[in-house]
């Protein structure tokens, strides 16, 4: 099974249809308004003149956030579609961020500079059948003392079944997960069938592929919500706080991991 194909051509349906959307809300964008969340901000901290490689970025808005507050950024995508928008993005907000299309596993082979932070986040590792390999790609992907900051959807949310009323998928990556589906969470569009392999990942298998490959966690954070209304019946809480209304505040949507090389 050529996963890569699959979620490159996954991700390339997914741009055509991310990039106008209402979600994305490029015009606002465009503006001036950040697509950076609280919970990665105050994480962050004072990124001014810090390198930072941004995996899987799809279209460029983080990567170009992070510009936005004096950091010089790498983005990186597996998409070719996602780094053609990213690099029109980049240019009509006037910023310096350089756009590269590579799987994930294959960066060592394009990118030669070391990097202060390598940041990463939402949606981001199920993509990835292989952490260990993850973990090495980043550890030599950073700087001494360079850190991970990774922020995620929680490893039990993907348990759910689409409407999240059974358990239909095992915590623990034991095998691909095939699934199709109609359009994509920021558009769902009916005429357009998307095709995806992914694997869950524990928060164990997360945590010790980076002690593996050189890393001590300094930050670990799990949130009782989610910044993105993306799943079935959330409520806002607070602004730009969401949770599933049936669950309340009883299930971890979002974990955040800050790791530092040794």
């Amino acid at each position: 099974m050529d996963y890569i194909y699959i979620n490159k051509e996954n991700w390339n349906k997914r741009t055509e249809l991310h990039y106008n959307s209402d979600f994305y809300d490029n015009e606002n964008f465009i503006k001036g308004k950040t697509s950076l969340n609280e919970i990665e901000i105050e994480i962050l901290g004072d990124i001014k003149n810090k390198s930072i490689l941004h995996l899987q970025c799809h279209f460029g808005q983080d990567s170009i956030s992070l510009a936005r507050l004096g950091a010089n950024v790498v983005g990186v995508d597996l998409s070719d579609k996602s780094i053609e928008k990213a690099r029109q993005l980049n240019e009509i907000c006037k910023q310096n961020v350089k756009f590269i299309n590579s799987d994930v596993y294959e960066i060592g082979d394009k990118i030669v500079e070391k990097f202060d932070i390598c940041y990463t986040s939402y949606g981001v590792i199920g993509w990835l059948p292989d952490l260990d390999k993850w973990a090495k790609v980043i550890s030599n992907s950073l700087k001494e003392n360079g850190k991970l900051i990774l922020v995620e959807f929680h490893p039990f949310v993907w348990m759910f079944d689409n409407n999240f009323e059974y358990f239909q998928y095992s915590y623990f990556n034991k095998e691909v997960i095939l699934e199709s589906e109609e359009g994509s969470y920021a558009s769902k569009d009916k005429n357009q069938k998307i095709s995806s392999c992914v694997w869950n990942h524990s928060l164990s298998e997360v945590i010790l592929s980076l002690l593996k490959n050189g890393f001590e966690i300094t930050l670990f954070e799990e949130y009782d919500y989610s910044p993105y209304n993306i799943f079935p019946e959330m409520l806002e809480f607070e602004k730009s706080k969401f949770r599933i209304n049936k669950f309340e505040d009883k299930l971890p949507l979002v974990y955040s991991i800050v790791a530092k090389m040794k």
